[in-house]
């Protein structure tokens, strides 16, 4: 049965942040994809019980979460957007205080924070309070006590924001082979981490589900749809007004361009292997221009 968000509704007053939001997960890595105010945010805080839908439940095995209380957290790991961390202690003494409050056993406690303080590269700084930390040390940190009780679900909004290029490549690796015995969700403004990372993708645009499945067949799906093209100024001023454009690049006077959708006939244009940010933005009707 996985994890279930049946009919989810979510209002703040007047506004709607989720609108009758249904879908099922299960074990695998799912990549949550949306635009800044699509309500990424606001669903997984309710899939970790930080909120409560207005409308709607969900499940974990058949049984709503809010009524499995402690049961269900102890199964989850969450990382918020927005993660604070108390500055005043060490990684090693804020992993054991988070340890503690999930109900890890004490003679396992400092193996399991000896090898998550491994995974997210701050082994060597354990013993550095956290307010000296930069502010990807500081993602990292919360990474760590996300996956500190070994979860059956991991919950992790903007993980791989503040983190520099090798780090993000390091846990795209890890939570890729976490996803085989786990459920992870993730959300992600930057799509080809969700590329490296998910195999499954869910799309949301204003509190919706626009599209869910296998990241692989969905980009296929618009195989055929992604062209390039430099052309002058005046053609790219009218391609602008009739085609999705992705991707642009000033060259002097012309434009290289890389657009979704037919064929445009005022201009060369090659047809190029889709990519998902293809597909994302061709699916949520974005123009970048």
């Amino acid at each position: 049965m996985g994890l279930q968000a049946e009919h989810l509704c979510k209002s703040y007053g007047k506004k709607e942040a989720l609108k009758g939001v249904s879908f099922t997960l299960h074990k695998g890595t799912y990549g949550l994809l949306g635009e800044n105010g699509a309500g990424k945010s606001t669903l997984m805080r309710m899939m970790a019980t930080v909120d409560f839908p207005t409308k709607g439940e969900i499940l974990y095995e058949g049984k709503d979460i809010f009524r499995l209380d402690e049961e269900y957290r102890s199964l989850i790991g969450y990382m918020p957007q927005n993660y604070n961390v108390y500055p005043g202690f060490t990684a090693r003494d804020f992993l054991e205080y988070m340890g503690v409050l999930k109900g890890i056993p004490k003679e396992k406690l400092k193996s399991r924070i000896d090898e998550v303080l491994e995974f997210v590269n701050l082994a060597d700084v354990s013993g550095k309070k956290v307010k000296t930390f930069s502010g990807g040390m500081k993602r990292r940190i919360g990474i760590a006590q996300a996956i500190i009780n070994d979860p059956e679900i991991l919950i992790l909004d903007e993980p791989t924001a503040g983190l520099d290029p090798s780090e993000r490549i390091r846990f795209s690796n890890i939570i890729s082979n976490m996803g085989k015995d786990k459920i992870v969700l993730l959300s992600t403004h930057i799509v080809s981490d969700i590329e490296a990372i998910a195999s499954e993708l869910v799309v949301m645009r204003k509190g919706e589900i626009l599209k869910t499945g296998d990241v692989d067949a969905l980009v296929q799906a618009v195989k055929g749809e992604v062209w390039e093209t430099v052309v002058n100024q005046e053609t790219y001023q009218q391609l602008r007004k009739e085609r999705s454009i992705i991707h642009l690049k000033q060259m002097g006077k012309e434009v290289q361009v890389r657009f979704v959708g037919e064929n445009y006939i005022g201009a060369d244009c090659q047809q190029v292997e889709p990519t998902l940010e293809d597909y994302y933005i061709f699916t949520s009707g974005i123009n970048i221009d």
